[in-house]
């Protein structure tokens, strides 16, 4: 049962817009990213890793399986929308990051050995020039990162979903046309902790993607399309939000510095960069790092050891 009227149903899709600066958990549960890491050093001592991009690939699976099981035992974290919901951060706006230990300490060790795995792959990708032929027209179908990609693991609030929050659960991909230049956030809402239906049913964020280096892709975002439960004529309401979300962020930004009276110099707010950074990439992996520094994990349907975790 729907219960959200037709003005909350779009205030709620204009939030996940500005959330996918994305690109798209409770507030305390956001932790600044110095906790994030807090226990690093400790698995870095454990025992010997996996050198070699199969041993290490292999490795990241098992880290993100134990995780999951892991959140299904000790539960997972509730995150909505907005500030107030924990996904954004109150000064930058930017996704804050994931608190994995505000679930428990099992979650959060897990997550860390995540990390600590991705790093070891940034050490050893394949691919000397991730972003060669993106947005090539001849050779963009050629381009290492063209193609669907699905989500792993992030610590990156705005993309994380739970049935235990308003949002609901859901799964996420990152579509990317190579030969156009272009990045699609697909975002297909499951239902609540009690059953019930998400107002939004799908989200789609349509980004302009730009080779900078060989390595970092800066991102421009174009419009958003969400895709209603409610139906009208038979159809799915489906709404377009053609303001792009940095627009809505340099407003928010701009309001914030008219009415900074009595704020602390240097606590203004600034406009989240917004670009990420590749640093593995093969035939069915894909690490990036947003330039809020949050960490992505995102693979292809071709891994066949990591579709169970795309279910």
């Amino acid at each position: 049962r729907i219960s959200s009227s037709p003005p909350s149903l779009l205030l709620a899709a204009l939030a996940l817009l500005t959330l996918t600066r994305i690109p798209v958990h409770a507030f305390s549960s956001i932790a600044p990213a110095s906790s994030l890491f807090r226990t690093r050093t400790a698995l870095d001592a454990s025992s010997t890793s996996p050198t070699s991009p199969i041993d290490l690939k292999n490795a990241l699976l098992h880290a993100i399986f134990n995780l999951r099981n892991l959140q299904e035992r000790d539960g997972q974290l509730s995150i909505d929308f907005g500030v107030k919901g924990g996904e954004l951060n109150e000064t930058s706006r930017a996704p804050q990051k994931v608190d994995y230990y505000a679930i428990s300490k099992d979650v959060g060790d897990a997550a860390e050995k995540v990390m600590k795995i991705t790093d070891e792959l940034a050490t050893v990708s394949p691919t000397d020039v991730p972003t060669k032929y993106l947005g090539d027209k001849r050779n963009g179908d050629r381009a290492p990162l063209n193609g669907p990609w699905k989500l792993l693991f992030t610590t990156a609030a705005d993309a994380s979903f739970s049935k235990n929050s308003t949002r609901g659960s859901a799964r996420v991909q990152n579509v990317v046309d190579g030969r156009r230049g272009r990045i699609t956030n697909v975002i297909d809402f499951g239902e609540k902790e009690d059953g019930s239906t998400p107002p939004l049913k799908q989200l789609n964020v349509v980004i302009k993607a730009k080779a900078e280096s060989d390595k970092r892709v800066s991102l421009v975002f174009k419009y958003a399309k969400a895709v209603f439960n409610r139906r009208i004529f038979g159809r799915n309401l489906a709404v377009f939000i053609p303001v792009p979300a940095p627009f809505i962020t340099r407003f928010i930004v701009l309001l914030s510095r008219v009415f900074k009276f009595g704020r602390r110099k240097g606590t203004e707010r600034k406009v989240p960069k917004a670009y990420f950074d590749v640093i593995y990439l093969d035939d069915s992996l894909r690490i990036h790092r947003t330039g809020d520094d949050n960490l992505f994990v995102q693979g292809k349907e071709e891994w066949k050891d990591a579709l169970p975790l795309f279910q």
